[in-house]
């Protein structure tokens, strides 16, 4: 018999003893984080994932749990340089080693190349798959080439003309030591 293996509840321990795979394709609009961010635009974009369970023994004998994940998304953000729509694209692989409890693996992550997380009987392999991609978001997205020219002009003609009315406040002080204003 084999076991069946859920995203929203998967038993990473059996996953990764069976040697599991599992992918899909999901629409944007179950990730609602990363739909935030979109401003709830693109809802019907797919997000793309494949997960690979694996146990591996290590150099003392102990077997460890370990979920091989990639994710792919194009999200339609807001280029920061021409305000103009962005398709942005998203892409995740992670490796993640799984351990008895969250104090252990907080202590073991800081040292691991590999990202180190609690094992639970039933964990949320879509809430991770979110939170991946959500730290895959550029801090200001932007486009490699924008397709319409880019207005780099901080002033308008109106602050220039603001500005030449105004009398020069040095003028007045040359004035009032007596001499010819400027």
């Amino acid at each position: 018999m084999t076991q069946e293996f859920h995203a929203r509840r998967l038993d990473i321990k059996a996953f990764a003893q069976a040697g599991a795979v599992l992918s899909g394709q999901d629409s944007l609009s179950k990730y609602e984080r990363l739909l935030a961010e979109t401003g709830g635009v693109g809802a019907e974009r797919p997000v793309r994932w494949d997960a690979r369970g694996e146990q591996r023994i290590d150099a003392s004998g102990f077997a460890q749990i370990w979920l091989h994940l990639s994710a792919q998304v194009t999200l339609p953000l807001t280029c920061q340089r021409c305000l103009g729509p962005a398709d942005i694209e998203l892409a995740v692989a992670r490796d993640f080693r799984f351990v008895a409890s969250e104090e252990q693996a907080q202590a073991e992550d800081e040292a691991a190349e590999e990202d180190v997380l609690a094992l639970t009987r039933e964990f949320n392999l879509q809430e991770l798959i979110e939170d991946e991609l959500l730290m895959e978001l550029p801090v200001v997205p932007r486009h490699e080439v924008c397709p319409t020219e880019v207005k780099l002009v901080a002033q308008d003609a109106d602050f220039e003309a603001a500005q030449a009315e105004k009398p020069n406040p040095f003028a007045a002080l040359a004035g009032l030591k007596g001499g010819k204003p400027g």
